[in-house]
């Protein structure tokens, strides 16, 4: 029997008005559980014009994408969100000398969240909290607009050549993913000034746009050696695997013995899962990080989308560890289990239709999901979580019904 999955009656969170940096969308919320209590806090995405950040008078406004706190006392039904101040911001800098951040070892590194912090994914990894965020170097303009030299206005000249300095993630002004240390007590103390600590770029956008990136929350034995574990969805597959037939956005691993080798040549990269179904022809990306069931299985949220036509939806893969090597799917349910129905998820700004899951967590037996809606909202989704798994199951790795 197919899971019932309960979604907002209406958004738990809209653009504010009157709030800069949060009036124009708010969207692609991460949630976790409080270790200390029942609250959940949440970490959602959100944009607005900042005029006072234009490269020159003549630009078009820039969109900074900033990190805003919210927290819930009731299982994610209704938010308090503070809109006094973002809890992330990037720095919208655009002189090369002031594109550098201190890391957590103190390090000076390339700052590539100086323009935007996007779709937060919160995981634990060795004890630690972390916060990958798709970033970029510079903030994008209306991005909903059909006019990219408004979307790039805010690019300065000395990028718009391929040997600036910092190379392609600067002229293309693609997406790296970057990763961020996050403190919790801080984060819900709200002290926001010290509650992240940038760490690394998880991928290189001189390589290629890459999103939808996290860690499994324990390490893996991989070629003889016990290593992280990173799910990435390139936009150019064969830049990973050149054998491989998928020439759209798919889902592959990576291991690195080192947080900070992910985006280097250290890492190993493997193809994991590509578009199969109607729904899924353009391309598919991990949703969420994934949930460990036991006896080496896991399970997580993925994302299709098709467009015209379906738009952005999701369903859900198991993988099972495997021997001193990567794991691999076992379970893939071939039907969208979450998609645009509700009139406030319905296209707005954007004409193709968007369900977009950037968490979930399990609470009691509940599994709970927060997702962006229409790009321009907030809402959260609930499901018993053994009837999703259960339901799962009854698949093959190719979504054939066992």
């Amino acid at each position: 029997m197919k899971p019932e999955i309960i979604t907002s009656s209406a958004p738990v969170l809209s653009p504010m008005p009157g709030v800069s940096w949060a009036d124009t969308m708010i969207l692609n919320p991460a949630i976790i559980k409080d270790p200390k209590s029942a609250t959940l806090h949440m970490l959602f995405r959100a944009t607005g014009p900042y005029p006072d950040k234009k490269l020159a008078e003549d630009c078009s406004n820039p969109y900074p994408i900033f990190l805003g706190y919210a927290k819930s006392e009731d299982n994610g039904t209704t938010w308090d969100a503070d809109f006094s101040r973002p809890a992330l911001a990037p720095f919208v800098e655009y002189d090369i000398d002031k594109l550098y951040i201190l890391d957590d070892e103190g390090n000076k590194v390339i700052n590539y969240s100086n323009g935007c912090v996007e779709d937060p994914r919160i995981f634990e990894v060795e004890g630690q909290l972390y916060v990958s965020a798709a970033s970029r170097m510079f903030p994008p303009g209306p991005y909903w607009s059909e006019t990219s030299a408004e979307q790039r206005s805010n690019i300065p000249e000395w990028s718009r050549s391929a040997n600036n300095p910092f190379g392609k993630s600067a002229f293309t002004n693609d997406t790296t993913t970057v990763l961020f240390k996050l403190n919790l007590d801080k984060l819900k103390n709200k002290d926001y000034d010290h509650a992240f600590t940038y760490v690394c770029n998880l991928t290189n956008s001189c390589v290629d746009d890459n999103r939808d990136v996290f860690l499994f929350s324990e390490k893996m034995m991989i070629d003889g050696k016990l290593q992280y574990v990173m799910m990435h969805r390139p936009h150019n597959p064969e830049l990973f695997d050149p054998n491989t037939h998928y020439k759209t956005p798919s889902i592959f691993l990576a291991a690195a013995e080192n947080i900070k080798d992910f985006a280097t040549n250290k890492a190993t990269h493997k193809f994991l899962a590509g578009s199969l179904f109607d729904w899924e022809e353009e391309r598919i990306g991990g949703s969420w990080p994934p949930i460990k069931l036991g006896n080496g299985e896991w399970i997580f949220q993925y994302h299709g989308k098709t467009w015209p036509g379906y738009g952005y939806s999701q369903s859900f893969i198991i993988l099972r560890e495997k021997e001193n090597d990567f794991p691999e799917v076992i379970h893939r349910c071939p039907e969208r289990l979450m998609y645009v129905k509700k009139d406030w998820e319905m296209p707005d700004k954007f004409p193709c239709p968007c369900l977009f899951t950037t968490a979930g967590i399990v609470v009691d037996d509940t599994l709970i999901m927060s997702y962006g809606a229409a790009d321009q909202y907030a809402g959260i989704a609930w499901a018993n979580f053994n009837e999703v798994v259960t339901y799962v199951r009854q698949f093959d790795a190719q979504g054939n019904k066992q």
